[in-house]
């Protein structure tokens, strides 16, 4: 994948929009009742990043991040200010924030998930770009240590444990998180006496996968 390991500035879209999409195909029956099915298995995050605008220095730093992307070329992370933790967004990152799997004592790789519940039903949500250095892991009740048991790959978001974890014993962790996306245009046009006037551009951004 092209893809820059580098994260849009955050100040910048921390005033942005948006959120997780889904793709549902719904066909209605001849006596009324309505068929639906989805071909994907995961949703997909969508922004605008020119809400985030606030200043002419703003829209030069916009431009120049894009241009330094070639527009729809390359990837690159992206901070989604109202989910980008492990948590709630105002606790901290705990080990056992979220349950990764269970050891059988062969498998040594786990990836980063997040796990959204509501009722009986959830959805689990891989996560490959953890941010560097907020990554804590767990077997059990223990708290392990970074770079002794276990190594974390922040491209990719998996947990490699230099052990493999013991039949049934419990993997979890904690981290925050980015979003890997690219923009979903290649130009941008701005007038600068709109954006004084509080207009601001249409800067679309679309999560990646693979």
């Amino acid at each position: 994948m092209n893809f820059h390991d580098v994260q849009f500035p955050p100040s910048l879209s921390f005033g942005s929009v948006g959120g997780p999409q889904r793709r549902t195909d719904v066909v209605t029956l001849a006596n009324g009742f309505e068929e639906r099915n989805t071909p994907w298995s995961h949703s997909r995050r969508v922004y605008d990043a020119g809400l985030g605008m606030r200043s002419i220095d703003d829209l030069q730093a916009l431009t120049g991040f894009f241009e330094a992307r070639f527009g729809q070329m390359y990837g690159f992370r992206w901070k989604d200010w109202s989910d980008f933790k492990s948590c709630r967004s105002a606790l901290e990152v705990a080990f056992d924030d979220q349950v990764l799997g269970f050891g059988d004592g062969v498998q040594t790789d786990f990836q980063l998930v997040k796990i959204y519940e509501s009722g009986d039903h959830s959805y689990l949500r891989p996560i490959a770009k953890p941010v560097q250095g907020t990554v804590r892991v767990g077997i059990e009740q223990d708290e392990l240590q970074e770079g002794i048991d276990y190594e974390i790959d922040t491209t990719t978001g998996i947990v490699r444990f230099d052990n493999a974890p013991g039949s049934e014993l419990v993997v979890s962790a904690g981290f925050e998180f980015d979003v890997p996306v690219r923009f979903d245009t290649d130009r941008i046009l701005v007038s600068v006496a709109s954006f004084q006037a509080g207009q601001v551009p249409n800067v679309p951004v679309i999560e990646v996968r693979g």
